[in-house]
Order: C-alpha cells, then sequence, then structure tokens
C-alpha cells in the first residue's frame, strides 16, 4: 500500500483534535444505533399506513443484511484507501435514505430505502471504531470505546421510546426526520475535522471475495428468517436451499481468499490466537445477548401491560447496568493497562444473569426482573467494547479496520443465528400453550388458532382476569427455558475468556504507527510552534504555515516530524 500525506504533513493529534473528531464519531454512532430500535415501536403504524403488514419482517431483514454485509467491505476498504471519506460517505448515504424513509409512499419503496440506510450504517459503526484505533493509543482507548458502547445502550432504550412518542403525537415519519440534523450535524464536524490522509491501493481489489462474501450473507440471514418463520419453518426446503447455498458460498469465499493478492478477510488473521479467542467470545455473546433481549420487551409488554413505548422504559435499568460498566472498564483498562479480567467478570454475571433468567414466571415482581436486567447489561457492558479493543490491539496497524470489521461481522452472524433458532423456539412453545389456554377456556379450534395470531397487549388488556393470567403464564413458561438452552454457548464464551492472553496495550496510535500523524508531546509542541508562528508572521506567512507546516526560516516541521516518526 502507498500512502500519500496530507499537503500540510503529518496529521497533529492533539487532545483537543481528538475529542473534536471522537464528537464526530459519537454522531455517526448515534445514528446507526439509534435507526435499529427506533423503527420497532412505529413499524405497525409504518406498515399499516404503506400497506405491508404481511411483508413487515422485510423492514427488518433488509437494514440487518444490508449493514451485515457491507462491514466487512467497509473494514478492508478503510484500511486501503482510507476512512476519511468513507466515512463522509457512510453518513451522506445514511441521511439520504433517511430523507427516502421519511417520504415514501410505497412500502416496498420504504423497505429499498431502509436497505440503503443499511449500507451506510454499517460503515458508521465499523468506521467510528476504527477512526478510534487510529487516533487515539490502544492505552489510552478504552475511556473513548466506553461512551460508544454506552450509545448502542442508550439506543436501545431512546429508540423505542422516540418512535413510540413520534407515532404518538407527531407522524411516523419523524422517526427518520430526527436523522437528517444529527446526520448534517455529523458530516459537518468530520468534514473539518477528520482530516485523514487519503491513500492508494497497489493491489488489486478483492471483487470475487466481496461478492461470495455478499453472497454468504445474504444466504445467511434468509436461512435463519425463513427457518424461524411460521409458515417456513426449519423443515422448509426453501429454507435448507438457503442453508446449502450459505454452505457453498462459504467453501469458494475461502478458496478464493487463500488466492487473493489482497483478501477482503485475510486469512492469516484466524492464525491469530488473540483474534481468534476474542471474535469466538463476540459470536457466541451475539448467539445468547441478542436472542435474550429479543423476546424480554415482550414478555415485559403483557406481563405489564403497558404500551410498547411505555413497557421501553422498563429497559432503562439494563441500560444503566450497561453504560456504567462500559464506561468504568474502559476507564480502568486506561489507567491500569490490564484488560483480561472484565471479559471474564462480564460472561461470568451475564451467564448468571440468564441462570436467574430462567426462573421467571407469570409472578415475578416487576422490580426483580429490573434487577435481572441491570445485571445482565452489567454483564455486556464489560465485554462489548473491551473485545474490540483486545482484536484492534493484536494486529498491525494496517489491518485495524478489518480485524474491527470480521470481528463485528461474527457477532452479527451469531446474532442472527440465536434470534432466528431461539426464537422459533419460544415462539412454537408459545403457540402451543395459548393454543391450549383458549380452547381450555371454551374456544373452538379456529377461534384459538386466530386469537393466538392477533394477540397483542391492547387485545390481552380486553380478555378476563382469569384467562389474561393464564396468558401472560404461558409467556413465562414458554421464554424461561429459552434463557436455560441459552446457558451452554456462555459456557463456551466463558472458556474463551479464560483463554484469552494478555497483550500488553500500545501506546501508539494507528496513525502514528504508520507514519501518518504524530500524537503525545511532540504533537503538543508542533501545535504551539505552528500558532506561534501564524501569530507572529502575519496573515501571508501564516497562510504558508498552515500549507508547509513549517516557518520559511526554519526547517519544515512537517519533514522533521516525518523524519523522527
Amino acid at each position: 500500500m502507498s500512502t500519500t500525506t496530507a499537503p500540510d504533513g503529518p496529521l497533529l493529534l492533539t487532545q483537543k483534535r481528538i475529542w473534536i473528531i471522537f464528537s464526530a464519531l459519537i454522531a455517526g454512532m448515534l445514528l446507526s444505533s439509534l435507526d435499529q430500535t427506533i423503527v420497532s415501536t412505529a413499524m405497525p403504524t409504518i406498515v399499516g399506513q404503506l400497506g405491508g403488514v404481511e411483508h413487515q419482517v422485510w423492514i427488518t431483514t433488509a437494514y440487518l443484511l444490508a449493514t451485515t454485509i457491507v462491514m466487512p467491505i467497509y473494514g478492508k476498504f478503510g484500511d486501503v484507501l482510507g476512512r476519511r471519506n468513507l466515512f463522509l460517505f457512510a453518513i451522506a448515504l445514511f441521511t439520504i435514505a433517511s430523507i427516502g424513509c421519511a417520504c415514501a409512499t410505497d412500502f416496498w419503496a420504504f423497505v429499498i430505502f431502509r436497505a440503503i440506510q443499511g449500507l451506510g450504517g454499517g460503515g458508521l459503526m465499523i468506521l467510528s471504531q476504527a477512526i478510534i484505533a487510529d487516533i487515539v493509543p490502544a492505552n489510552e482507548r478504552g475511556k473513548y470505546m466506553g461512551p460508544l458502547g454506552g450509545i448502542f445502550g442508550l439506543s436501545a432504550v431512546a429508540g423505542p421510546l422516540l418512535g413510540g412518542y413520534f407515532v404518538d403525537h407527531l407522524t411516523w415519519n419523524w422517526a427518520f426526520y430526527i436523522n437528517i440534523p444529527v446526520g448534517i450535524a455529523a458530516f459537518a464536524i468530520a468534514w473539518f475535522t477528520l482530516r485523514l490522509p487519503s491513500k492508494k491501493a497497489t493491489k488489486r481489489i478483492d471483487i470475487p471475495g466481496v461478492v461470495l462474501l455478499s453472497l454468504a450473507t445474504t444466504c445467511l440471514i434468509f436461512f435463519t428468517d425463513f427457518g424461524g418463520d411460521a409458515e417456513e419453518g426449519w423443515t422448509s426446503p426453501l429454507t435448507w436451499a438457503f442453508g446449502g447455498a450459505m454452505v457453498l458460498a462459504v467453501l469458494a469465499f475461502v478458496m478464493v481468499e487463500r488466492r487473493a493478492e489482497d483478501p477482503i478477510i485475510p486469512l492469516e488473521l484466524f492464525r491469530n490466537r488473540t483474534f481468534v479467542t476474542s471474535t469466538g467470545i463476540g459470536l457466541t455473546l451475539g448467539l445468547g445477548m441478542f436472542a435474550a433481549l429479543a423476546f424480554m420487551p415482550t414478555f415485559l409488554q403483557m406481563a405489564s401491560g403497558t404500551s410498547a413505548a411505555v413497557s421501553g422504559l422498563l429497559l432503562v435499568p439494563m441500560i444503566v447496568g450497561l453504560m456504567g460498566t462500559s464506561i468504568y472498564s474502559g476507564i480502568a483498562i486506561s489507567r491500569s493497562g490490564h484488560y483480561r479480567k472484565y471479559p471474564i467478570t462480564g460472561v461470568s454475571l451475564t451467564l448468571a444473569t440468564l441462570l436467574w433468567m430462567s426462573t421467571l414466571t407469570a409472578t415475578t415482581p416487576i422490580w426483580v426482573i429490573c434487577s435481572m436486567l441491570f445485571f445482565f447489561g452489567a454483564g455486556l457492558g464489560l465485554i462489548m467494547q473491551v473485545i474490540v479493543l483486545v482484536v484492534q490491539n493484536s494486529v498491525a496497524p494496517t489491518m485495524i479496520g478489518v480485524a474491527t470489521s470480521t470481528n463485528n461481522y461474527f457477532r452479527e452472524v451469531g446474532a442472527s443465528l440465536g434470534v432466528a433458532v431461539f426464537g422459533a423456539i419460544f415462539t412454537s412453545r408459545l403457540s402451543e400453550r395459548l393454543n391450549g389456554t383458549f380452547s381450555a377456556f371454551g374456544a373452538t379450534p379456529e377461534a384459538a388458532g386466530q386469537a393466538t395470531s392477533t394477540l397483542d397487549p391492547a387485545a390481552l388488556n380486553a380478555l378476563p382476569d382469569q384467562v389474561r393470567d393464564a396468558v401472560v403464564s404461558d409467556y413465562a413458561e414458554s421464554l424461561a427455558p429459552v434463557f436455560l438452552y441459552l446457558v451452554p454457548f456462555l459456557v463456551i464464551a466463558l472458556v474463551l475468556a479464560l483463554l484469552l492472553r494478555e497483550i500488553p496495550l500500545s501506546d501508539t496510535s494507528g496513525m502514528v504507527a504508520r507514519g501518518e500523524a504524530i500524537g503525545g508531546e511532540e504533537a503538543v509542541r508542533l501545535e504551539r510552534e505552528r500558532a506561534t508562528a501564524a501569530a507572529t508572521t502575519g496573515p501571508r506567512m501564516s497562510a504558508d504555515v498552515g500549507a508547509s507546516g513549517s516557518r520559511p526560516t526554519v526547517p519544515p516541521a512537517g519533514a522533521a516530524a516525518r523524519s523522527d516518526s
């Protein structure tokens, strides 16, 4: 790879510039994570007005599919071509697609714009994490990664609440209008502050790898979607056709990557023990975490009798736990330089909480459920961003992007499998129990099936007290065993966490290591020299200083910096 430096020499990574760049990354991460949840409470209204109730699963599938596909692509292309322009492109694409979603009058047009949003959202997620590694050394990165992880937790609650508020008091379109000012602000901040160098690829871009990875991911998402679907299910030939196509695409992808000049996912990553262990933790955590989070809100709505928007407030304890431990662990790692104990503690706490959740019944007090969610979130906060930091610290500076994106990719793969497989177990058990309950109270088989398929919180509240209590019990008795089924995967995650080696955290950021920037005390000194030169030589001379990074009467500061680094 050949790297072209900025016209004024390497970027000076002063603390002030780092925090300004970080504000743009926070805005970008907020855009991506908020939009994964804000649609949940607005979806019934959206599909009702646009006429797509029977196809509403495509709203979620389109976004998830697009996001997952582009993760490795953004990661690799960022390493090869530079991350600034890609980050700006992702923000612009996401913001424009938000306008399209808000203005859509047709269901399938809305789905297409949701997919385009996913293409931008996947880039925002990956590039935010990779840019932090570019500008902040690993031994200081924890205090920045913690808030990024907290954004995910905040969005999990803020998204449904905002979506519900917009539907109740404005229109569903505002769930997308809200992205526009945030996107414009993020773009403006990134445009003026994110002075990362552009690069040129010196090796052939791995287009066959991109195509095969996209095909494998598409087949995986469809395999899990159709497998968890009530009409198709896991015995459907269509489901297994996608499963077979996925296996063939993966095999072809591995063969292509072994011969590619510059593979989209270098197979050498999987010879890195720390990377494999950390990514394995992310995969198994994705299986357990997202499966648990996918169905708990439904139970809370049924058990508390509140609306989707209001029941979202019951998730606040989980977010408090997640944000608290995420920020705490990040600061503690930056101070001590040690990280191994946090994934071990986090997985152990999450595992213990899942066992506690398996005792859930219809009579479990809401405050007890909220306590469960608090400890569940606290466990996740000790794992999620720490694993990303460990992965970034274990690879060469030139592979930060692809390592970050691959780790996130496998976590999303785990999430897709977990939600589909354990969702199918939950819904099949629930349908069987609900049919039995309605039949026991005198409903005909046809009426029981109809009542089961159309049951929602409003319909539940209209039922007689005795029937309502029985239905809530059905939900609890169907959901509690699912948490036990997740336990083996968390046990695997715990074993992997115990096997995780602790590598000393690097004291050099990615850009400094690659010779693209100057950090630390040297950056502060050069920044002061430039400011002094600008103040003492007048407008004409200060313009020259800004362009060359030097004073005419002394050797160029930029050149001296390059030789030092």
